[in-house]
Parts: C-alpha cells; sequence; structure tokens
C-alpha cells in the first residue's frame, strides 16, 4: 500500500504531461465552449473516451505490445483524412468570416449543434486521433508495465489526470467564451486551427513512410 499513492500519482502526471498539449481533441474543445454549445457534453465524452482508450492500453495493448503495423497505418490514414477535411473547414471559415452569424451585439453566434452531433464530433475527435491512440493506450499502457501488479493503479491515476485535465479546460474554454467572443478572435482561432489540424495530418503521413 506504501506505493499505491505514488504509482498513482505518477500515472496521473504522465497523462496529463501528454494530453496537455492543444492538439486536436483539446481545441476542439476550446471551440465548444467559445460557441458555448454543448461544453460539458463534449467535455464528458471527451474525457470517457480517453479513461477507454487508456483502460484499453493498460489492461490490453501494454500486454499484446501495442497495435499492429496494419492497424496502425489504417488508424493514422483514417485520423490524417478526418484531421485534413477538419482543417479545411476552418480555413473556409478563415477566409470568410463574413459568414459567421453575429448576434444584436456584434458577438459571434455560432450555427445550433444538436447534442448527437456534438457526442459524435467528440468521439471522432478522440478515436480518430491517432495521436490520442499513441499517447494513451500505447505510451500510458506500456508504461504500466514498469509497475507491474500495480499497473492497474497506475492506470487509474492516468484516467483521473484525463478527467481533471478536460474538466479544467472546460472551465477555462467556458471563462473564454464570456469574455473573448469577437469575429477577430473566431478568425485567429480558426486559422490557428486550421494550420494546427493540417501540420498534424501532414506529420502522421510521413510518419508511414
Amino acid at each position: 500500500m506504501t506505493l499505491a499513492f505514488p504509482t498513482f500519482t505518477a500515472g496521473m502526471v504522465l497523462s496529463m504531461s501528454l494530453i496537455m498539449a492543444i492538439g486536436p481533441q483539446n481545441a476542439h474543445v476550446l471551440r465548444m465552449g467559445l460557441q458555448r454549445q454543448h461544453l460539458w457534453l463534449t467535455v464528458l465524452t471527451c474525457a470517457l473516451a480517453d479513461v477507454v482508450l487508456i483502460g484499453l492500453g493498460v489492461l490490453g495493448l501494454a500486454q499484446l505490445g501495442g497495435l499492429s503495423d496494419k492497424l496502425l497505418g489504417a488508424l493514422v490514414g483514417a485520423g490524417a483524412l478526418f484531421l485534413a477535411v477538419y482543417g479545411w473547414k476552418a480555413f473556409q471559415r478563415f477566409l470568410r468570416p463574413q459568414a459567421l452569424m453575429l448576434d444584436a451585439e456584434g458577438r459571434v453566434s455560432a450555427e445550433p449543434v444538436s447534442p448527437r452531433k456534438a457526442v459524435l464530433s467528440a468521439l471522432a475527435f478522440s478515436f480518430l486521433n491517432p495521436h490520442a491512440w499513441l499517447d494513451t493506450a500505447v505510451l500510458i499502457g506500456t508504461a504500466s508495465l514498469a509497475y507491474g501488479q500495480g499497473s492497474t493503479v497506475f492506470g487509474l491515476g492516468a484516467a483521473t489526470g484525463s478527467l481533471v485535465w478536460f474538466v479544467s479546460l472546460g472551465a477555462a474554454a467556458f471563462w473564454l467564451g464570456r469574455r473573448l467572443n469577437s469575429l477577430h478572435v473566431w478568425r485567429v482561432l480558426d486559422g490557428l486551427v486550421a494550420l494546427m489540424m493540417w501540420g498534424t495530418a501532414a506529420w502522421l503521413l510521413t510518419s508511414l513512410f
């Protein structure tokens, strides 16, 4: 029992250090927060998806030695295509910011998104994102092997770290959504998102060769 807390903490720290980079999943949460649409539903979906991936890595992939080359290649290809398409949509919004709706006070009012679409989008950013698989299922799963019988505690710590991060990110996005809601901010965000999505897609594709 004396090793339980250090093991739990190690898993939590590793998980948060891997997920803190502003990747596609985090950018999507921020965007939903700025839109003020289904933010907490998106946060919950992303967090639970991460917990599933961490559990899969700790309890499964780590024991099997990771993903097969063919499965990893298919995942990378699908993820690159998804990110490229999403980046193109963000780039179109960057080029034509006038297409965004404004309310009576001149603030951006995004097109309504249904709860179903919000959940599906969050799941896509979680499960079609090869970075999420590599960081959670593969890296965390492999790291858990170093703790032997404590691997489950390590995995619980990693899952807790993911939950803490997404709740914190959701709170930050909610706070920003109340204060940064202008056409200029949205255009800058969409431009950065487009570049990040395309850059990630290109990096993924080069990793196949």
